[in-house]
């Protein structure tokens, strides 16, 4: 094949015309699907990268077949392929113009798995965390861990050749992979690997022998070559493994691994696990400057650790501003460090790990460091620290501005004893081009992941990145070391690889690859015959990127810079697709589908705003279906490390959508529900018997859209103050001050919670004022129920006349406790959106839930609760979203262990599904009830008969009683039956 020939095939400005008749092939032949719509294309056209590539169609295959089909159809058509697997690649290998096949939403399965062997075998769109879940059990994990373990996939590590932390003792990809079952470009399924034919590690046709012997044939008359060419650090990724096929007894699959899908379309991966150890142990090396860090590196890797980790001054600067990694932070640094040094020991004997820390902090003081090692013994923090290590990307992306830490150079590797000369040279190459870099991650095999600074919307920054590129490349070369060490080559670093390997090897690599894709079909531009790496045509923001909606805001921006720039945060790393732990996001964990993503909605966010998927795309019915699944948790709120706050944007979209196509009755009956809870409460009788009769819940679902399969909140006689309005006067000033707000749903469907507050705060000592409107009698609101349609204007009224009720009174020190955590809540969040200044802000911090208040307190000796032993009664605890997102949920146990005798039992779980409104509607109640059976439910189930269940939030508790038949209860009804001097407990 001719150069100018691939060059052609490669470039996405030269894609195939792909008629209809490529879309009716797939949809008869697939068993998966084929989408080209505008908003699926757009969400595939980018990865991890600064990159972005329409793709032509978007294929989410079901089966090896399926992907077959595919690559027939394609071939047909002139069509690239590019497979994908969790696109969190940071160099632009899973993107292109042709047709992205996403492993991951269906064909994500184990094959085999021997428990005694230690072998597994599983489908490319496995995701790692899932399989390591599923072997733990028997002692095995799968050690090449990258820090994107909770969304990557096995297909995209093969295919990136990806290490990970653990490297130092784990070896990379290459290392653990066993075999490869895969597809020719034409659909022909051959396998490379040892467990294929004895003789030739080959199964398959005779032209998948032959294509085998070729590849032999190739490296061994190369090899004086790859033995002077190939760098000889571990993290070399860069190019293909011809190294591998020149060792005594080769094995195939390994020149498929690190190819990046250029070569052929794999359908599964052997995997060789590895014993997990007993125990581990880490040591936090605190360093004065950067390049102290790098010199004892090599020192601290002489005590055979199995990871050594940089985690740079960036990373402790940014952290310490986000909730989620603060604590962790504060528990780890001692003093104010330049940067720290994760050192891991791993084995089955704990003594001698200890012993291996206490040589670890003697190292350190034998080179000018005494004192500086903090010993990590505890899992719990261990977990808490690697999940700090684990965000460094994202955290340094959670700079605000179009500057941003830049991935292209992020992992070259040096031999140890060359890395502070090497990063020092790299430093200066930054400061000549007036910029600063960010530096983090596998210190302990000499691959620092760099990130130089710049704005890549700025022609003059993309510059200063070619020749940062150039100028990094020459000092690899002078250091010995490798220029793609574990990200692999992709768009960012394809074009050096003639440079490192030479012209002789540059041509095998292209004998390789024309060999195996002698049409230039799978992902072309990626390794051989590169695309240019600063195309700005191919970056994600194009010389001519402009943000042209939303016209007028109707929230404040500012702190973002605008709300395009909010969207912008967005680095495509994917946190957001993790299906364990956490939150985020629950829509997705529900459906897996790109869609119902943080990541997907923001890329369409940002599509649709910057004009890329055509007029009036951000107010068009594809996007409100894009964030229709979006329940407005906000644990992106506090979980995304670069801080995209997708409830947020949806209340943006949702007022600028509802302005062009209108509001529906559904969201006018529920946002106008604080003016009419009154009356409604005086038709309780009436207005019930919707739930007693099931044509009147037919009925709803018609004419509102209510679910039939739903119960509604029962109304009945509402919470209200009593006894005679305060005034400001009234406030001495001390912590007993507090005004009790009654959120509209506590209020007018289970004033019990209220009245057990009440009894409680009065109890521990408070003083109750109770302040009525200052304008009006209905009353006060957060204004929550317009906000979730997006009525920012009635919203913006309710905090106005809220804010100025309540403003004398916290001006006299008075703080404000409620018991609903969205609504109370939108006090610390939204309101600030809605009026921003110095008074939403005092509000804002004189605010607390009443666990908060309570906590707070407790902990502070100021209070003291008289509270009956429990004989062991087991308390389960699921916490509200917005809980979670503001970091309240410790409080909420720091509350309920103060009970004596109380099993206190946090259920470790995401959205409870219900979410306001959203598990009332008939077209999501499904999704509703799916969310609540990833986690909640299943935990529930397993509850004794005399267990309590406590749920903070009006919606959890809904959800629970629907689903289960459970009754759950606010921690103020727990408290209240406790306390000594109650009536006796109603269960």
């Amino acid at each position: 094949m001719t150069q100018a020939k691939a060059r052609t095939a490669a470039s996405p400005r030269a894609a195939a015309r792909l008629d209809g008749g490529l879309a009716r092939k797939l949809a008869e032949q697939l068993q998966g699907e084929a989408r080209f719509d505008a908003f699926t294309r757009g969400r595939y056209s980018t990865d991890a990268s600064i990159y972005q590539i329409m793709p032509a169609g978007v294929v989410l295959p079901r089966s090896a077949a399926d992907v077959a089909a595919t690559l027939r159809i394609a071939a047909d058509h002139g069509a690239p392929v590019i497979l994908r697997g969790g696109g969190t690649s940071q160099n632009g290998q899973p993107i292109g113009s042709g047709l992205v096949v996403d492993c991951s939403r269906h064909f994500n399965g184990i094959r085999a798995y021997d428990p005694e062997a230690g072998t597994i075998t599983v489908e490319p769109g496995m995701v790692l965390e899932r399989l390591n879940t599923r072997v733990k059990a028997d002692g095995w994990f799968f050690p090449v861990e990258p820090s994107t373990a909770t969304r990557c996939t096995i297909g995209g590590m093969a295919g990136n050749n990806s290490c990970g932390a653990r490297s130092l003792r784990y070896g990379k990809m290459s290392d653990n992979v066993l075999a490869i079952d895969a597809l020719l470009p034409g659909g022909e399924a051959f396998g490379f690997g040892l467990t294929g034919n004895a003789a030739t590690g080959v199964t398959g046709s005779h032209h998948a022998e032959a294509l085998a012997g070729r590849m032999r044939a190739l490296a061994e008359s190369h090899r004086d070559e790859i033995e002077a060419r190939y760098p000889k650090v571990q993290r070399r990724v860069g190019g293909y493994n011809l190294d591998a096929l020149i060792e005594p007894r080769p094995n195939l699959a390994h020149l498929l691994v690190g190819s990046e899908g250029t070569l052929a379309a794999t359908t599964s991966v052997t995997l060789k696990l590895s014993r997990l150890p007993a125990h581990r142990v880490m040591g936090v090396c605190h360093f004065p400057s950067f390049r102290s860090a790098m010199e004892t590196t090599q020192h601290i890797v002489a005590l055979d650790p199995v990871a050594v980790e940089l985690v740079d001054n960036n990373v402790l600067v940014l952290g310490a501003d986000i909730p989620l990694f603060r604590a962790t932070l504060a528990d780890i640094t001692r003093g104010k460090p330049n940067c720290l040094l994760l050192a891991e020991f791993a084995g089955d004997d704990l003594a001698a790990l200890k012993r291996d820390l206490k040589r670890l902090a003697a190292c350190m003081a034998d080179h000018g460091h005494p004192d500086a090692v903090v010993e990590i013994l505890e899992p719990a923090r261990q977990r808490s620290v690697w999940e700090v290590r684990e965000a460094c990307l994202n955290i340094m992306m959670s700079m605000k501005g179009d500057a941003k830490p830049v991935s292209f150079i992020e992992d070259c590797a040096v031999p140890l004893e060359h890395l502070a000369d090497y990063t020092d040279a790299v430093t200066a190459v930054f400061t000549k081009h007036g910029t600063r870099g960010t530096w983090y991650a596998h210190a302990s095999v000499g691959c620092l992941h760099v990130r130089p600074i710049l704005d890549m919307k700025d022609g003059g920054d993309v510059t200063r990145m070619r020749a940062i590129a150039e100028e990094t490349s020459e000092l690899v070369r002078r250091y010995k070391g490798s220029y793609s060490g574990e990200h692999g080559d992709g768009i960012s670093r394809s074009e050096y690889i003639a440079p490192l390997f030479g012209p002789v090897l540059t041509r095998a690599f292209e004998t390789v690859k024309d060999a195996f894709d002698p049409e230039n079909r799978l992902n072309p531009g990626k390794i051989v015959r590169p695309l240019s790496m600063d195309d700005r045509s191919l970056f994600r923001f194009k010389p001519d990127y402009a943000v042209t909606e939303p016209v007028k805001p109707a929230l404040d921006w500012s702190d973002w810079g605008g709300f395009g720039s909010a969207v912008e945060m967005c680095n495509n790393n994917g946190t957001c697709r993790k299906l364990a732990g956490g939150a985020m996001c629950p829509s997705y964990r529900a459906t897996r589908e790109e869609e119902h993503l943080t990541r997907g909605r923001a890329n369409s966010l940002r599509l649709a705003i910057s004009g890329q998927l055509g007029p009036d795309a951000f107010t068009s019915k594809a996007m409100k279906r894009t964030l229709d699944l979006c329940v407005s948790c906000k644990a992106c709120r506090r979980e995304c490390p670069t801080g995209v706050d997708m409830a947020k944007m949806k209340v943006e979209f949702l007022h600028h959508y509802h302005a062009r196509h209108g509001l529906p009755l559904r969201d006018r009956l529920i946002g106008l529900m604080p003016h009419y809870a009154g009356i409604a409460a005086k038709l309780a009788p009436l207005l019930n018997l919707r739930d007693r009769h099931p044509a009147l819940a037919a009925l709803s679902e018609r004419m509102v859209g209510l679910s039939a399969k739903r119960s509604l909140p029962r109304w009945r006689r509402p919470w209200s103050e009593q006894g005679e309005a305060a005034h400001p006067g009234d406030v001495t000033g001390d912590f007993r001050d507090v005004i009790l707000f009654g959120d509209t749903f506590n209020r007018a469907f289970e004033r019990e919670n209220l009245e057990a507050a009440e009894r409680v705060l009065r109890v521990a000592g408070y003083r109750l004022h109770r302040v009525f409107p200052s304008r009006g009698r209905r009353p006060l609101c957060c204004g929550r129920t317009w906000l979730a349609s997006g009525q920012t204007d009635r919203a913006r009224a309710e905090a106005r006349r809220t804010l100025d009720t309540l403003l004398p009174y916290i001006r006299a020190g008075a703080r404000v406790v409620g018991l609903e955590p969205s609504c109370l809540l939108t006090f610390r969040d939204e309101f600030s959106a809605l009026l921003p200044g110095d008074e939403t802000a005092l509000l804002a911090r004189q605010s607390l839930l009443f666990e908060e208040l309570l906590a707070g307190d407790l902990a502070a000796g100021r209070i003291a609760l008289p509270l009956a032993d429990q004989g062991g009664r087991v308390a389960h605890l699921h916490g509200h979203c917005h809980q979670k997102s503001f970091g309240v949920m410790g409080s909420v146990e720091t509350v309920l262990r103060s009970v004596p005798g109380l099993d206190v039992r946090v259920i470790e779980s995401s959205c409870c599904g219900m979410a306001g409104a959203f598990g009332y509607g008939a077209e999501t109640i499904e999704t509703s009830f799916a969310m609540a059976e990833l986690s909640l439910f299943p935990a529930l189930r397993a509850a004794g008969p005399d267990d309590i269940v406590v749920a903070d939030g009006t919606s959890c508790r809904h959800q629970i009683h629907d689903g289960l038949g459970l009754r759950a209860e606010h921690v103020a009804r727990l408290l209240d039956d406790a306390l000594v001097h109650a009536p006796p407990p109603r269960h």
